[in-house]
């Protein structure tokens, strides 16, 4: 049988057990999207969406969400994050808008910081949606994925497409 490093040997579930880890400089880059309507693309660059400026509330969710990662990751460590940053991008083509939603995340610890940066792009998109589905609720969140880490034992990680 496998050994999982989340479960002790009971095969029940714990937290794994950080305290040997030497502390690095982690980041992780993560990123989502919303395939929007030319409806929501038109009122959100005019800044004409009723309940406020969408991208600055998204971007604190995010932050916020990042800080919040250990309370809703069940196996996730509070981490002392030392920087959140958010950045936003349009893609459009001829019948689709794509809102591309960047997290960079960074901490000097002893674990990885790539679930608060899913967490911060995942809430992100999630607040997008909530601001705009009142004009349309069939845009489409994802995908959301890791692009890049750096740090810890397990090595540097870069997405390739």
């Amino acid at each position: 049988m496998l050994e999982f490093s989340h479960f002790n040997e009971q095969g029940r579930a714990r937290m794994v057990d950080i305290g040997d880890k030497h502390e690095t400089n982690r980041i992780a880059i993560a990123q989502s999207s919303l395939l929007l309507s030319e409806e929501i693309y038109n009122k959100m660059t005019s800044g004409s969406i009723e309940k406020g400026d969408v991208l600055a509330i998204a971007q604190i969710a995010g932050i916020m969400a990042a800080k919040q990662t250990s309370h809703i990751i069940p196996m996730c460590h509070p981490i002392a994050l030392t920087s959140v940053d958010i950045f936003f991008q349009w893609e459009r083509a001829e019948d689709t808008n794509r809102l591309i939603i960047t997290c960079s995340v960074k901490t000097r610890g002893s674990t990885g910081v790539e679930m608060e940066a899913l967490t911060a792009a995942s809430v992100c998109a999630l607040t997008v949606y909530d601001m705009c589905k009142a004009i349309d609720k069939g845009m489409i969140i994802g995908p959301t994925f890791l692009v890049k880490k750096t740090g810890g034992k397990s090595g540097d990680f870069t997405r390739i497409e």
